[in-house]
């Protein structure tokens, strides 16, 4: 099997599983105890909060950690609004852009139906970029949060983020940014980026499911969503996944240390597959932005046939992949993202998703893109 499809998850690293072991076997305390055990795992949760805080440029006391990414944006968006609105009732807006993970999108709905919120949609362009300008157009004095993705985890198209941040700054607005897919591909700085919140999930760097992140900057004002006892400096009650935690940060430590070699190993194997595919398939089409995308994400439309159908003839040939975000899956509507960036909802239908981890080789991606060809070819001759 040659496994495409590492945006949905990632397997679990060795080296993760391995500093893992002692939280999940001997060394079981709660971090809340006064006793031996419950140092040693408070002493690991520290530990853990302060490898993060070194690759995001900030303070330990910034990191809150979560049960995954899903977790981190409905902390950001529900819990900064919240808090915003609460010191000043007259903040009732939250913006976030045409292509958001439904996360977010559902975190900003939620504050819509039951809070009195306007949630504001930055439209993209045909390649899924949100133009600075357009941002600035719709920012009012009533709005309470911006948040707009860092890299598209269905077309991999990557957001201006800095150039997004500094404009909700000049607005004083708070900028939050959903980094689930950037996180181990592009750079993490919080600083140098300006952003206000960052949410990170543990199980698309080779953590497992159920751990992840959410960077929130130390004057930004929370509302917690989980209430308790008061853990996580009162952001996120509940007794912490200590080993998910460690893992979270063994796996974010490794994807830094080898960033800038892995990405620029990836991106060229990426755009062979791309040209492969392109020149193989007639009438193939790559969606997203073509040079400010993830390395890792390789995404297109094949008009005439299904999506689901060539992702089922891909599987019978050892392929697997996606025909969209796995938030979705079971869904056979047309792609929210696809459509917001102008393609017809029949266009939209027909996408499939390729997404490589850091161990994808050369060979992998030349026998998936003869795949692709051959399974669009039976798709089409069957007639769709």
């Amino acid at each position: 099997m040659i496994f495409l499809d590492a945006a949905a998850t990632t397997p679990v690293r060795r080296e993760v599983l391995e500093a893992m072991w002692p939280y999940l076997t001997g060394d079981f305390g709660n971090p809340s105890s006064h006793h031996t055990l419950g140092d040693t795992a408070a002493t690991a949760l520290a530990s853990a909060r302060d490898s993060v805080a070194a690759v995001l440029g900030c303070r330990p006391g910034e990191v809150t950690f979560t049960s995954g990414g899903t977790e981190a944006d409905n902390l950001a968006v529900k819990g900064i609004a919240l808090a915003r609105q609460a010191a000043r009732p007259q903040l009732n807006r939250v913006v976030i852009s045409a292509v958001e993970h439904p996360a977010v999108e559902e975190s900003a709905r939620y504050l819509e139906r039951f809070h009195g919120f306007a949630v504001d949609v930055v439209p993209v362009d045909g390649t899924g970029l949100v133009a600075p300008e357009s941002l600035r157009a719709i920012l009012r004095p009533e709005t309470a949060l911006v948040s707009i993705m860092y890299a598209n985890n269905e077309v991999g198209t990557v957001q201006p983020v800095a150039e997004l941040a500094a404009e909700a700054r000049h607005a004083g607005v708070p900028f939050h940014t959903d980094a689930v897919q950037a996180a181990g591909w592009l750079p993490l700085d919080t600083g140098t980026l300006g952003v206000d919140a960052m949410s990170i999930s543990g199980h698309k760097l080779g953590a497992p499911k159920g751990c992840g992140v959410l960077f929130v900057r130390g004057r930004t004002r929370i509302e917690p969503l989980i209430h308790g006892g008061g853990q996580e400096r009162g952001r996120r009650s509940g007794t912490e996944n200590v080993a998910g935690a460690v893992g979270l940060a063994t796996a974010l430590t490794l994807a830094q240390a080898r960033q800038e070699e892995q990405r620029r190993r990836v991106a060229a194997l990426r755009d062979a597959f791309i040209n492969a595919v392109l020149t193989g398939v007639p009438g193939a089409v790559l969606t997203g932005h073509p040079t400010r995308r993830l390395p890792s994400v390789a995404s297109f439309c094949f008009p005439g046939t299904s999506g689901e159908s060539v992702l089922l003839e891909l599987e019978r040939e050892g392929v697997v992949c996606s025909s969209g975000s796995a938030c979705a899956a079971g869904s056979d509507a047309p792609s929210p993202v696809l459509t917001a960036l102008g393609y017809e909802a029949e266009v939209a239908q027909t996408a499939v998703r390729f997404s490589f981890d850091a161990a994808v080789t050369e060979e992998d991606l030349n026998t998936a893109a003869g795949a692709v060809r051959h399974a669009v070819e039976s798709v089409r001759a069957l007639g769709g």
